[in-house]
């Protein structure tokens, strides 16, 4: 699946992404710095009703999140790899914790520690289309 986006757009685009996820629970974002993953994902969390401010994670690793999931308040973990050098440091930080726990998790940087990761991801690509577009790929693996 693929879309294209800008700001404007952003928030229809996470909708349809969630539409289109089913009931997927891990999502590895692949794209460039820059290219907009944190944004994007900004985006799917408000479409989920996330009500907790949303930032990256760049410096501790993983961030939860709440939102309501038919009266019930579920966690989303945001997770952003760039700094972890190893699969090993990824463990030693609990990402594994969150990856099999069940509930969404919105992955930057997959690629620092791609053996630690379920069968069963969404690969979501993200790549710079010009200053104002983005191109959004989805596979599931």
């Amino acid at each position: 699946m693929e879309w294209k986006f800008t700001l404007d757009s952003i928030d229809e685009i996470a909708t349809m992404f969630w539409k289109a996820a089913g009931n997927a629970t891990v999502f590895a974002f692949h794209g460039q710095m820059g290219a907009g993953k944190t944004t994007f994902i900004h985006a799917l969390c408000d479409a989920k009703g996330v009500k907790d401010v949303v930032g990256s994670p760049t410096f501790s690793i993983i961030n939860e999140y709440a939102y309501d999931c038919e009266g019930t308040k579920r966690p989303l973990f945001h997770i952003d790899l760039y700094r972890l050098n190893d699969e090993e440091e990824a463990q030693r930080a609990g990402v594994e914790d969150a990856l099999y726990s069940g509930y969404i998790c919105l992955v930057e940087w997959p690629e620092k520690a791609p053996g630690i990761f379920p069968d069963n991801i969404f690969h979501v690509y993200i790549e710079l289309v010009d200053s104002n577009t983005r191109r959004l790929k989805i596979a599931n693996n």
